[in-house]
């Protein structure tokens, strides 16, 4: 049996997030003590400083830099919003307590600090995350999850009333929920061989119905769509503390693809940060040339769909044999198609037959 500990501590991990926030009042702090007007500098996340680096497989941020200093009136709002920011998520950790980015948005208003919108307030807790280098996982701060893992894994759990209480994932038949209670424990054991991750609920649940985790000594985990960051983080710790590799099954559009090249390369929104992706991860259907050899039913691929192909086909991260194969495929026929297609031929083909072959021939 395979088994692992969390590498970084729990403890550590707060104490260093703790200091980074208290580092930055610091600074402005002495500043003031100075009589200088409080100011930050902190990486651009504009689209001329984002760059597809080869050595780390990712997007990652230039060497260019923005100033916000309170000198300038039209920087007065950002900053203090960044530094309240700070302080919500400092009293969060301090207390060892979760918030999603929707609660963020919300307790603002309670210190008559009011965002426009979501997006608005999403985006000022993305610059601290720049400022002090930390995610905004480490800060305790969550999107609404919806993603789920089910699988022979035994995990211990670090949050607060649960500490040293081990749980194994087999233990529910909808999966367990990848929330921060999850995303926080430590890894004890496993029997699987390697990670499945699915773009769709209805094949998760068809899997577990069908113990795909047994046949194939896998775990199973739901993206439901594009995986949130502390999905695509768990499973870069799946791969990388468990050794186990990762197949990425997706709907076979445009968007799928997509979703499966995130888990793989990360995203430009996230070009600030690290140990989000899985590069070694593959993408192992639904292909292009899965809808015509396996003569699957499929919609016409829409202008909009095509004119994202076009866009994979720039973007540096497809450059592959395989990725750039499939996109010219997908723009031969035209056509697209969901992973339900495969029902066509009964409830348990997908299982039985197309999903053996696709791990023989992508492992």
């Amino acid at each position: 049996m395979k088994k692992k500990k969390n590498e970084s501590s729990v403890t550590e991990k707060r104490k260093k997030v703790l200091a980074g926030l208290e580092n930055f009042g610091m600074k402005l702090y002495d500043q003031m003590e100075e009589g200088v007007f409080p100011w930050i500098k902190m990486p651009s996340r504009s689209i001329e400083n984002i760059f597809y680096s080869q050595e780390v497989r990712q997007y990652i941020l230039g060497d260019k830099t923005v100033r916000r200093t309170s000198r300038n009136i039209r920087h007065i709002r950002p900053l203090t919003r960044l530094v309240w920011a700070a302080r919500f998520v400092h009293e969060l950790t301090q207390h060892r307590k979760t918030s999603t980015l929707r609660d963020v948005y919300y307790s603002a208003q309670a210190y008559d600090m009011t965002f426009k919108d979501q997006p608005e307030s999403n985006n000022i807790i993305t610059d601290l995350e720049t400022v002090v280098g930390l995610s905004r996982e480490d800060f305790n701060v969550f999107p609404e999850e919806r993603s789920a893992i089910f699988g022979d894994l035994t995990i211990e759990y670090t949050v607060p009333g649960y500490e040293g209480r081990q749980l194994n994932l087999t233990s529910h038949p909808d999966g367990m929920m990848i929330g921060p209670a999850l995303t926080s424990a430590n890894f004890v054991k496993t029997g699987a061989d390697m990670v499945i991750a699915i773009e769709k609920g209805g094949l998760f649940t068809r899997f577990i119905e069908e113990a795909v985790h047994k046949k194939f000594n896998a775990l199973l985990v739901l993206t439901a769509g594009q995986a949130p960051r502390a999905t695509r983080h768990f499973i870069h710790r799946l791969n990388k503390e468990l050794d186990l590799p990762v197949h990425i099954f997706t709907d076979g559009d445009p968007w799928g693809m997509h979703i499966a090249m995130v888990i793989i390369s990360g995203s430009a929104n996230a070009a600030h940060l690290r140990e989000l992706t899985t590069p070694d991860a593959t993408w192992s259907g639904m292909w292009a040339t899965d809808i015509v050899d396996y003569k699957l039913p499929s919609d016409p691929l829409t202008n909009i769909d095509i004119k994202r192909l076009h866009e994979l086909q720039r973007d540096p991260r497809y450059k592959g044999k395989l990725w750039q194969r499939e996109v010219k495929k997908f723009l031969k026929i035209k056509k697209k198609a969901e992973q339900e297609a495969f029902s066509r031929y009964g409830l348990t083909y997908i299982v039985d037959e197309y999903l053996p072959a696709k791990l023989e021939e992508t492992s």
